[in-house]
């Protein structure tokens, strides 16, 4: 969690080793921002894009080479049905208005999520994009649409199960089982997450990349979503950078004291 007591880097001065590999973020205060405003939630969401676009051109900049948003949860689906299809529109008009520009930009485009949820236009949508973009290298840009982290899990152990039952897969040795696991988790051969941010001020992971986020620093901000620009991200990438991960282990001055 973000600490009080630690005030970040400059991100210029920060090596580039030390900055997160995989940042994932939860996109949260939209509505509020809204409501503040006495604006129907919908213009939150239209609000919140240009912390989108913000928050890419902040990480090709900074070279991070993955960046995860949670654009659409398993859970939204329980939202009221005028909201839902304004989300669903919003995507829709976001993917093919900045689609051009992350194309020229070097971006490579992935989308993550119980796509079956989707209508068949917006899976199209997604797949052309998708390979449209394939060959960039610059930045991987994943969006997590129709997604929860235990509907990830579920269908991965699904298919662990599958694959064994097939084909007696040895599962006896633990890396072995975990590479297997892995292998059909929906972000299969990607890096863990490093950084995950929620804006909003709430404190809680809200089934977000569960699994790949079990080793993650989590950075928690009150700002909301729309109001969140490259100087937030700066401020979260400075912070993550003046983390000691010890991923389970001691510093060597504790091991040797």
């Amino acid at each position: 969690m973000r600490g009080r007591s630690h005030d970040p880097e400059p991100v210029a001065d920060i090596d580039p080793a030390r900055l997160p590999r995989h940042v994932a973020i939860v996109m949260d205060g939209n509505g509020r921002w809204a409501r503040a405003r006495h604006l129907p939630r919908t213009v939150g969401h239209q609000r919140g894009r240009r912390a989108v676009r913000a928050t890419i051109r902040a990480a090709m900049r900074r070279g991070v080479p993955l960046l995860t948003l949670f654009a659409f949860s398993s859970e939204n689906w329980k939202r009221p049905a005028d909201e839902v299809d304004a989300l669903m529109k919003l995507f829709i008009n976001a993917l093919e208005k900045e689609l051009d520009e992350l194309d020229q930009n070097g971006v490579r485009l992935s989308f993550i999520g119980e796509r079956s949820r989707l209508d068949a236009s917006v899976q199209a949508l997604m797949k052309a994009a998708e390979a449209r973009t394939a060959g960039n290298e610059r930045l991987q840009l994943q969006i997590a649409v129709s997604y929860g982290g235990q509907w990830d899990i579920l269908q991965a152990a699904r298919q662990l199960a599958e694959r064994h039952a097939e084909s007696s897969l040895p599962l006896d040795d633990p890396e072995t089982l975990r590479s297997a696991f892995e292998a059909g988790l929906a972000t299969a051969g990607q890096s863990p997450v490093d950084l995950f941010i929620r804006t909003g001020g709430e404190r809680r992971l809200s089934n977000f990349l569960l699994w790949q986020a079990a080793y993650a620093e989590l950075y928690f901000t009150d700002v909301l979503w729309p109001l969140f620009d490259e100087a937030e991200f700066d401020r979260a990438l400075g912070w993550f950078a003046g983390r000691n991960r010890r991923f389970g282990r001691v510093e060597s001055n504790e091991a040797n004291p």
